[in-house]
């Protein structure tokens, strides 16, 4: 882990486990919610970004006292939802629930048809929200039980193994190809139009591995059809302490966290920024949030906009890279 995200990510930390990490904002006008807001998730209802959406604006509604409507924009890996925003009014009442794919991934992996919207000058950020690992779970039928095994196994094997993801330029997808990219092993990408048909296939063996979301991974792991080997994040997961870390299990500095985050489009009022980032703050604290989002595997976070700037550039900057150096595409 490069040293910069390592300091992001202990930023984070102090910021959601003390509140004096984060320095006094600016009070936002008091007249500040007066009317509906709307939290757009580019995809479609039921999944983990729907809940971090409707756990936030259920909490914040709450504490606030005025309607937060959450609208389900799916399309184009999450493209046309997040384009939709960027063209909202920067009037502080449209808001995207962004998973680090949207602003990190995406821009790059549908480069020749475009995305619809910047990265970077179309949204402001207003907090972190929630981190989680990605689990690698191979079928059960492999002969590997570490991660060390399966290298190992791949490379005896190259071109035999496939792995699944949930699409072309997915967290899973990515993960998959950082693997590759660091350990040298030839493993087939199998896309698939979501999750739920590529875990199903992972565990009746139409492929071999995967990288994925702990939720959808682990009731196989619990029926003996899946192994999970590691965790893809810098460090132990609480909700997976046995599993060991990528990194700690022979790739050093392997990292792939999931991310989710609350962006509003550019322009929107500095105080506005300020009031809903004290809001996510105070809202990560709140058990009924925390056991929400702990439920779909993630853990409750908080930044300034300014450390999640930073953790989008950087994240940016390296996904970028790798995706322009495996010539990665979903065109």
């Amino acid at each position: 882990m490069q040293p910069n995200r390592r300091r992001f990510i202990q930023a984070a930390a102090c910021s959601f486990f003390t509140s004096f990490c984060l320095p006094a904002a600016h009070a936002a006008d008091e007249a500040y919610p007066n009317k509906p807001i709307k939290f757009v998730v580019p995809y479609t209802a039921g999944g983990s970004n729907d809940v971090v959406g409707r756990v936030l604006a259920q909490k914040l509604s709450a504490d606030w006292g005025v309607p937060i409507i959450v609208e389900n924009r799916a399309g184009a890996g999450g493209n046309l939802g997040a384009a939709q925003v960027a063209r909202s009014a920067a009037d502080g009442y449209t808001f995207l629930i962004t998973p680090n794919n949207l602003l990190t991934m995406n821009p790059y992996v549908y480069q020749k048809i475009g995305v619809g919207y910047d990265p970077i000058k179309d949204f402001q950020p207003v907090s972190l929200v929630a981190t989680g690992p990605i689990l690698l779970a191979v079928n059960a039928e492999l002969p590997v039980n570490s991660v060390q095994e399966l290298i190992a196994y791949a490379k005896a094997n190259p071109g035999k193994l496939s792995y699944a993801s949930a699409g072309v330029g997915t967290p899973h997808h990515l993960s998959a190809e950082l693997f590759k990219s660091m350990t040298g092993v030839d493993i087939v990408h199998v896309p698939y139009k979501g999750a739920v048909p590529a875990v199903s296939d992972l565990a009746a063996g139409r492929v071999q591995v995967m990288f994925g979301i702990p939720n959808s991974l682990m009731p196989f792991v619990k029926t003996g059809q899946l192994k999970a080997l590691a965790v893809s994040s810098v460090a132990l997961s609480a909700q997976l302490p046995d599993l060991p870390t990528v990194d700690s299990a022979g790739v050093p500095g392997f990292d792939s966290s999931l991310w989710i985050g609350l962006t509003a489009p550019a322009g929107t009022p500095a105080a506005v920024i300020a009031k809903v980032n004290t809001a996510i703050r105070e809202a990560m604290h709140d058990p009924e949030v925390k056991t929400s989002l702990e439920a779909q595997g993630l853990m409750p976070a908080s930044s300034t906009p300014q450390e999640f700037a930073a953790l989008i550039k950087h994240d940016a900057d390296r996904w970028s890279k790798l995706v322009h150096d495996r010539q990665l595409s979903a065109d």
